[in-house]
């Protein structure tokens, strides 16, 4: 399956990268799968019966915005000191060698990928050093310029908390948020999708490749993303994945991030 999915890499004309949390995980970064997945990256919190949903949740943020900071400045560090590893170089490499485009669609809000120098990427849900207003006040999101104290014992925010540039109100990241978000301001992430939607536009008709790297089905919003390529652009769809690597017409790469995607790249240069 290995040697068929790097013919097919390196034929293609256009890539398509679609990445979830499991691209992460050889960067030491928590995918959070479940309550227990949770729990075992962020300890305090199973003393309170927290889940990551309702951390990571608008409510969270009026109701107890410092317990929401403390979460997210903690993450916002963590991703910022995360090494980017083969994978992520792996991935750079296949997108700027595209014959006619090479981009990047993710779930994660760590800008790793950015980071490795793949460009465009759309981020679906945004990313987390980016600040916006917690009251939608119009303002635009901004890049953050301040992140909070934690305490590690309580997992809690100290000190001021960001506040909105605009009106001085309450601040959160600019990430979609569960619970139904409405006052997530997605004009970035809507910019982005427009850039990526134009490109693929321009090559209708060409050999699409889409590679899925550490995308469940927990959340399948990465995964529904790969079907739509199928669906409109007759896309292959190749997948990495250590748990769930087979479904919807994919050539299974069964697996863990950088250890696939060296060993893919190293068979596209054997093709």
């Amino acid at each position: 399956m290995l040697e068929r999915a790097a013919r097919t890499v390196a034929v293609a004309d256009v890539v398509v990268v679609t990445a979830g949390a499991g691209l992460g995980v050889d960067s030491d970064l928590p995918d959070f799968r479940g309550a227990e997945g949770f729990w075992r990256a962020y300890p305090p919190y199973r003393g309170l019966g927290v889940a990551f949903h309702e951390l990571a949740s608008p409510d969270a943020f009026r109701a107890d915005p410092e317990l929401a900071w403390g979460f997210y400045a903690h993450r916002r560090r963590l991703y910022a000191d995360a090494p980017l590893h083969a994978g992520h170089e792996v991935l750079a490499r296949l997108t700027a060698d595209a014959p006619h485009a090479g981009l990047a669609i993710t779930s994660n809000v760590d800008g790793l990928l950015q980071r490795a120098g793949v460009d465009p990427v759309w981020e679906v849900h945004g990313r987390i050093r980016v600040d916006q207003c917690a009251r939608d006040c119009g303002e635009p999101a901004w890049d953050a310029t301040t992140t909070p104290e934690v305490d590690p014992a309580t997992m809690r925010a100290v000190g001021e908390l960001p506040r909105c540039a605009g009106c001085g109100g309450p601040a959160r990241p600019n990430v979609l948020l569960f619970g139904g978000d409405v006052v997530w301001d997605a004009t970035r992430s809507d910019a982005q999708q427009a850039a990526v939607v134009e490109l693929l536009d321009q090559v209708v008709g060409d050999d699409v490749v889409v590679l899925e790297v550490g995308a469940g089905t927990a959340l399948p919003t990465i995964r529904h993303i790969g079907a739509s390529l199928q669906r409109s652009h007759g896309a292959t769809l190749v997948r990495v994945n250590p748990d769930e690597p087979q479904g919807d017409g994919a050539l299974p790469l069964r697996g863990g991030a950088a250890e696939v995607l060296v060993a893919l790249a190293d068979a596209v240069d054997r093709v």
